[in-house]
């Protein structure tokens, strides 16, 4: 790899990461609509659906930036 496929790599890697930590964001946001009754279950839903699909475009961003042949989004670490 040249350096600017390490530098493209690692800030896929750091991309992954934030989508990561929106994906635990979204399951904690079910949780509370659901299993915890914390807050308007609506509300927490709607914030749900928000953060899985941002962190749904962090992961395509990711795969974007490690170029083709890479699209397996969420696969094996």
């Amino acid at each position: 790899m040249t350096s600017a496929e390490d530098a493209l790599a690692e800030l896929a890697q750091r991309v992954r990461a934030l989508a990561d930590e929106l994906a635990d964001l979204a399951l904690d946001r079910l949780l509370d609509a659901t299993e915890r009754g914390v807050g308007d279950p609506k509300e927490k839903s709607a914030e749900e659906r928000r953060l899985t699909r941002a962190a749904r475009a962090l992961e395509k961003a990711a795969a974007d930036l490690e170029g083709p042949g890479r699209d397996d989004v969420g696969g094996a670490e």
